[in-house]
């Protein structure tokens, strides 16, 4: 596998990065996860941009133009001969000193890892996730706003490990006022009496790409969805509920906390949209 960093590109034993860059220092920096699809990276575009907003957000200059980016996307999936795959994007402050202010990074840098990804086994995806609620909450928007994707995840992980410790894959997370934002690395949706619910982005859910795709999904075929605030009661009690995310793409949710939801078995409206997520991947976004 070759690593491109700042320009050029690298074996993968030889892919470094220097241990004063900030990104490793302090988590200060921004990232993407994409997905290619039969040479079809979704939605490219989409991800560049809530890139350059994340970036925007910390003050950090990305040393690339969109155009430029998009093309070293595009050249690390080719150099590494994928049909399908996971791309993982960094932009890091970069190298500077041991202190806490950007201001000795130079230059940001650019890291791009194109390689193959599964995040669930496959029989979750046919036969559904059980998933728990975790005591950790989601990142207060007042402290550090959630819509940035920063190298710092260690409010994901910490609910990702009380996930595991309760014998889950994954966790549901709630903010401070006890509504649920989303998932360790998916958002989430439900459906109840044939309506679909999800989160609105203020709770701390993040504006994910997957998620707005199955917005669009929905409307083509007329189904209703709301944003709004969502408790673990209406979980609790939902007819469907599943979750999404460039790496988890869709999975449906068959278990809440113990409670089964529905008949314990992927629901239709469920099925209908990965059915029809599978078919839009391949063709929306920029060929390789």
């Amino acid at each position: 596998m070759q690593v491109y960093i700042d320009g050029a590109f690298y074996d993968q034993a030889d892919a470094k990065i220097s241990v004063f860059d900030h990104g490793l220092l302090y988590g200060d920096g921004v990232f993407e996860g994409i997905r290619l699809y039969s040479k079809n990276i979704f939605r490219l575009d989409e991800h560049l941009e809530r890139l350059e907003y994340s970036a925007k957000a910390i003050l950090l200059k990305i040393p690339l133009t969109r155009a430029e980016m998009a093309e070293a996307v595009c050249e690390a999936c080719r150099r590494n001969g994928l049909t399908d795959g996971y791309i993982r994007l960094l932009v890091t402050r970069g190298v500077g000193n041991l202190g806490l202010s950007p201001a000795s990074c130079k230059k940001a840098s650019v890291i791009i890892i194109a390689d193959k990804i599964q995040l669930y086994p496959p029989e979750v995806y046919a036969k559904g996730l059980s998933i728990v609620t975790v005591p950790t909450r989601r990142m207060n928007p007042a402290a550090f706003n959630p819509a940035v994707k920063s190298l710092n995840y260690l409010n994901n992980i910490m609910a990702k490990i009380e996930a595991a410790q309760q014998g889950a894959l994954e966790a549901i997370m709630l903010n401070d006022q006890g509504f649920v934002a989303e998932c360790t690395g998916d958002n989430l949706f439900l459906v109840h009496k044939g309506v679909m619910y999800t989160p609105d982005t203020s709770t701390g859910a993040l504006k994910g790409i997957t998620r707005q795709a199955i917005f669009d999904l929905a409307a083509e075929k007329g189904l209703k969805l709301v944003e709004k605030n969502l408790t673990r009661y209406d979980v609790w009690v939902a007819d469907e509920c599943f979750l999404t995310g460039t790496a988890a793409e869709l999975i449906p949710v068959v278990s809440v906390d113990g409670r089964e939801i529905g008949d314990g078995k992927p629901g239709p409206v469920t099925n209908s949209l990965l059915c029809a997520f599978h078919q839009r991947v391949t063709t929306d976004g920029t060929r390789i």
